[in-house]
């Protein structure tokens, strides 16, 4: 790879013009295409094999009528202060609006406030339950527009009109706020380099990546149905790791020109050896991405393929427009340099740099520090504990929002429970008393004390299947209504004994508990996975078995203490009113998992970029300290610029107005900073001073079992540094086996 990966930077470098031309040609192609799309989005979470997918499953087959799976909108009115929807003007107004909505684009029922008991006891809060034809996906815009225009009706006859439901969803957006992510990094860059033109490069090379995948990604809509996080995630992700990969290119691409290598022949070397790196990080950020479509729930698998694609996109930037790119900066990349004494002074070799000094602290203390670092993150990683998943409704929706009104209208006027009615399907086919068996079902539900109410039952056409709704008293999120739903299934067992008749939940809520469970389910075997998946990649780079184990269980603790955090701000509350958390409720259920697939990547991409030239000075002959003191002179200055600006960008999202994107953002930037600071920085050469030579041994039927990957591309160094002195022209070089 090493070999090849050298002479496409050199390629890349000579056809500079070519390369340029045709990703400007894909990138017009891709935008082309994309304009003028108007893609489908959702965030309908269905999972197949719950008993929730499989009662909606057969109220599509037995309740055809009631369009079970469609969208559905809960419109909410509300009198003007004084007044109440009950008397003569405002009950015509309303009637005259849910009839409008039953004329409205798309709409299948509506239900009627005054006839379906759905307007509060003191009169002033009523609302009407509107069911759509077709999913949420395809809710078209003519649909959308009539209920903002019934909305509107409303308002000019001084009614408060709301609206939530899965046919109102809130579309996420970008906030401003994220561009302080990219000034950040391009400070960082600067400070980095000390060259404008040198801290350009890896941003406006990471900018392109990105948007190129983007449009991309808005171009599949067209074909396929997406999360609507789906961009949003994929941007936050590649933008991060593109601006890290083409930062590891160009810095080691300066340090071949310091060499004294011609500028075409330091951009193959800067891809025979960084970019070998940079694959083996993005490989791994892909798989673990990629990964996450086996668990089986779609919005999953969208978020993790699109974010994995992003990826890809930049590594292959990283690897052909960035030398492109470096050719026609050349040796300008070196000039006007901003740097301060101080680190002139490192470059001379005149003094430590701060990453030299700490490694040798660490290195007189290994246990002080090694014990306060482990504690420390443990102690973070306490609050994880008491973890509790859940997925997000109109409860977290943006305050202000039309969705986020509707639920607190209907929570004061209603209770909270009456957001999130659970839809209790009773398959009697197998009964001999129907009718009987369905009242007794009835009678089970009312007997439970956190059910608000319970609607009478309707049978389908043969009268075998009954649907019957019931109302809980807490919230749909709350972990009291999680408890009814298992009570009510646990319940089931006793009515199939006495009458044969089955009974499920199934309804938004109790499709959102089932993919809670199922994603908790999958947790601790999806963690199993990438820790041995990186186990075995770090055997492959580092040829030992402890510095692999060491990295497995430093990601361990980074993901164990990222979790705490997350669990004390967005559960428990701590710092909320500092990072503008509205309301606390339990975690997004996909974040633990995403976020393990994601730490995963970029905990490797540090391991590879600072140990692996420990192992390569350790080879050379250099004592364990020495070669832990050599890997932080070459690395922690571009480990610690490159963990910075993942930070700053991830940090952006956490102002963003979607519950979702806030959480991830904050999490990925709290798994960025303890995993490069505190366990590849500290840890790391803590552990390795108190291994020595052990650190590096691996048992003989191993070494000749596993392939040398070279992902630093020693060989090529060598063989290039080797013929160099026989070859005529550095185009001419022999290429061997490496």
């Amino acid at each position: 790879m090493a070999t090849f990966l050298y002479r496409l930077g050199r390629f890349s470098f000579r056809r500079r013009r070519l390369v340029l031309a045709l990703w400007l040609a894909v990138l017009a192609v891709v935008g082309i295409g994309a304009m003028g799309v108007v893609g489908k989005t959702t965030d309908t979470f269905s999972i197949p094999g719950t008993q929730s997918q499989q009662a909606l499953d057969l109220l599509n087959e037995e309740f055809a009528q009631a369009s079970a799976d469609g969208a559905t909108a809960r419109v909410v009115f509300e009198a003007p202060d004084g007044q109440k929807l009950t008397s003569g003007a405002h009950k015509a107004e309303v009637e005259s609006l849910v009839a409008g909505l039953g004329k409205a684009d798309q709409v299948k029922t509506v239900a009627d406030p005054y006839t379906s008991g759905t307007v509060s006891e003191d009169g002033t809060i009523g609302y009407a339950q509107v069911t759509y034809e077709v999913g949420d996906t395809d809710v078209s815009d003519r649909a959308r527009t009539d209920l903002e225009d019934i909305a509107a009706e409303g308002e000019r006859a001084g009614l408060g009109v709301s609206m939530g439901g899965t046919a109102v969803a809130e579309q996420p957006h970008q906030s401003t706020t994220e561009l302080i992510g990219i000034l950040i990094a391009a400070v960082v860059l600067v400070i980095t380099f000390g060259s404008l033109v040198a801290a350009g490069l890896p941003l406006l090379t990471a900018l392109f990546g990105v948007g190129l995948a983007i449009v991309s990604i808005t171009l599949a809509t067209s074909v396929v149905d997406l999360s609507s996080n789906t961009s949003t995630l994929a941007l936050m992700l590649g933008l991060a790791v593109a601006i890290d990969y083409a930062l590891f290119i160009v810095s080691r691409y300066r340090g071949e020109l310091k060499d004294g290598h011609t500028p075409e022949e330091a951009a193959g070397r800067a891809l025979g050896t960084a970019g070998s790196a940079v694959v083996f990080a993005g490989l791994t950020v892909v798989i673990a991405l990629a990964g996450l479509s086996v668990i089986g729930i779609k919005v999953l698998t969208d978020i993790g393929l699109g974010a994995a694609f992003a990826v890809v996109v930049a590594v292959i930037v990283a690897l052909t427009l960035l030398p492109a790119i470096l050719g026609f900066a050349g040796r300008r990349i070196t000039t006007g340099r901003l740097t301060s004494r101080r680190m002139r002074a490192v470059e001379r070799g005149e003094r430590d740099s701060t990453g030299v000094r700490w490694s040798k602290f660490v290195l007189r203390h290994p246990v002080k520090v090694l014990v306060t670092s482990v504690a420390g993150l443990l102690l973070l990683a306490t609050p994880a504990l008491s973890l509790e998943l859940g997925m997000p409704g109109d409860e977290s929706a943006t305050p202000g929002s039309t969705q986020r009104i509707a639920y607190d209208t209907i929570a004061d006027g209603f209770g909270p429970g009456y957001n999130g009615p659970l839809s209790v399907v009773v398959d009697t086919r197998g009964s001999a008393d129907p009718k009987a068996a369905v009242e007794e079902a009835v009678a089970l539900l009312d007997t439970l004390p956190d059910v608000a109410s319970v609607s009478p039952a309707a049978f389908n056409e043969s009268g075998d299947v009954a649907l019957i709704r019931a109302v809980p008293v807490s919230a749909p999120s709350s972990e009291e209504t999680v408890d009814l739903v298992s009570d009510m299934r646990d319940r089931s067992a006793d009515l199939r004994d006495d009458t044969g008749a089955e009974l499920m939940v199934t309804g938004p809520t109790a499709l959102n508990i089932d993919i809670s469970d199922k994603l908790s389910d999958a947790l601790v075997p999806y963690l199993g996975v990438v820790v041995g998946l990186a186990l075995i990649l770090l055997m492959l780079v580092f040829r030992s078995v402890l510095v692999p184990l060491k990295a497995a269980v430093g990601f361990l603790l980074s993901i164990l203490a990222t979790l705490g955090v997350v669990v004390a701000v967005f559960q428990k509350g701590w710092f909320a009113d500092v990072l503008g958390v509205e309301q606390t409720g339990p975690v997004v259920s996909i974040l633990p998992i995403f976020m393990i697939g994601v730490v995963f990547g970029l905990a490797m991409d540090y391991q590879v970029f600072l140990v692996t030239r420990m192992r390569e000075e350790y080879v050379h002959g250099a004592e364990p300290k020495e070669a832990v003191v050599a890997g932080f002179r070459h690395g922690a200055r571009v480990v610690t610029a490159a963990a910075v600006i993942m930070i700053a960008v991830f940090s952006g999202f956490v102002f963003s107005d979607t519950a979702i994107i806030k959480s991830m953002g904050l999490g990925l930037a709290a798994a960025v900073l303890f995993d490069a600071f505190v366990v590849r920085m500290t840890i790391v050469p803590a552990v390795m001073a108190l291994l020595g030579h052990r650190a590096w041994s691996l048992p003989g039927r191993l070494d000749r079992l596993l392939p040398n990957v070279d992902v630093e591309g020693e060989k090529l160094r060598h063989l290039l540094d080797g013929s160099s002195r026989s070859a005529a022209e550095p185009e001419r070089v022999p290429i061997g086996k490496g």
